[in-house]
Parts: structure tokens; C-alpha cells; sequence
């Protein structure tokens, strides 16, 4: 396996990471519109929105950010949702881009980056790359990939390569899915980022 896991900080440490007047008012913002949003939808709900712990992630951004970990400055949240973690790590000087498969979450946070004056570029799409071996449907139901979807790395002119520093907030389960994904197509020497729940943040370096 060409993925090295990076020791992350525990929770109680980086518990003392503080957060700045305004990565609190834009999670508190965030948390109430994605209230609304759950609430306004729940006769047509979208599969898997489950919003990570944004505090945490903003201090590990931080601690991976002044710890000088990447080999450069640019950052893509795979399945964005609102697109908060995005705009954090923007608001800590990261080329930041969100890629979404829902339309109506991009629309949110296009809504809520603009808000924020946060410059981050979001995409409707899929985030698995075209020609990856690595398929959503290996082996579970990961509905929320969407097998179906196009890649949206030519509209953004991108590849996935040209991040340094991923992050995701996989389910239960679809790990393998992930990091495969980033196994297979992410440049030496870029970090994944994990959300693990109730496991906290996890690290990976492609190697």
C-alpha cells in the first residue's frame, strides 16, 4: 500500500487549538442554515448529508497547516455538502475547492461562501476520476458516490493530482473506497484527511 498514515494530534489536544471569531460565526451560520435545509427537506431528503464535527476539522486544518505538513497550498473537499470545510481551510490560506454531487447543496454554498466573502470554487459532479479502477459500487452500496456521475475534473480544469491536501468524511464501511481513490490518482506526497466520527481525524500521505 502506497498510503502512510501521519500521527494527528488527539482530540484533547487539539481541543486547545482556538478558533477565531469568525470560523465560530461561520460554523454557528453554517450549522443553522443546514438546520433549515435538513428540516425544509425532509419530504425529498438527499441520501448521506451528514455534516462532519466542523470545529475539530478546523483545528486539524490548522495543526496540519502551521505544522507545514503539505507540499504546497492547494485543497479539495470530496462530497462538500455545504461546503464549510472548504471555506475553513480557504480562511487559512489554501486554493480551496469543493466538488458535490447535489446540485442544491453547491447552490448553499456558493450562497454561504459569498456570504462570508470566502473564495473558494465549487463543482457538481462527481470527485472519482474518469478511468479509476477504484468504482464506488466495489462491493457495498455507496450511493452518495454515484457511479453515474461525471467527473468534474475537467471542468475545473484540474486532475486530482493537482491537490496537496484532500479531505473526507467517508461512512462507515467506505474507507477502502476512499482511500483507494486517492491511492490511485492523488500526487505523491498529498495528504488525505479523514473525518472519522467518533474516531476523530485521521491522516494519510501517498507515498
Amino acid at each position: 500500500m502506497s498510503l502512510q498514515e501521519v500521527d494527528v494530534p488527539d482530540e484533547g489536544l487539539l481541543a486547545a487549538v482556538p478558533l477565531p471569531d469568525e470560523i465560530e460565526e461561520l460554523v454557528a451560520e453554517a450549522e443553522r442554515r443546514i438546520h433549515e435545509f435538513v428540516e425544509g427537506s425532509q419530504e425529498d431528503p438527499i441520501f448521506a448529508f451528514v455534516p462532519c464535527d466542523f470545529r475539530m476539522v478546523y483545528r486539524g486544518l490548522r495543526w496540519l497547516t502551521e505544522a507545514g505538513l503539505a507540499t504546497g497550498s492547494s485543497f479539495c473537499e470530496w462530497g462538500s455538502g455545504f461546503g464549510v470545510v472548504a471555506m475553513m481551510a480557504s480562511s487559512l490560506g489554501w486554493s480551496s475547492t469543493g466538488i458535490e454531487l447535489e446540485p442544491a447543496l453547491v447552490d448553499a454554498s456558493e450562497t454561504l461562501a459569498d456570504d462570508f466573502d470566502m473564495p473558494v470554487e465549487f463543482a457538481v459532479g462527481s470527485f472519482v476520476p474518469e478511468g479509476s479502477t477504484i468504482r464506488p459500487d466495489m462491493g457495498q452500496e455507496l450511493a452518495w458516490l454515484d457511479d453515474g456521475a461525471a467527473s468534474v475534473y475537467m471542468d475545473l480544469g484540474l486532475d486530482p493530482d493537482d491537490f496537496d491536501v484532500t479531505f473526507a468524511y467517508p461512512w462507515p464501511g467506505e474507507s477502502d473506497v476512499i482511500y483507494g481513490i486517492f491511492e490511485e490518482h492523488a500526487a505523491r506526497g498529498a495528504l488525505l484527511l479523514t473525518y472519522q466520527g467518533t474516531e476523530a481525524l485521521r491522516m494519510h500521505r501517498r507515498v
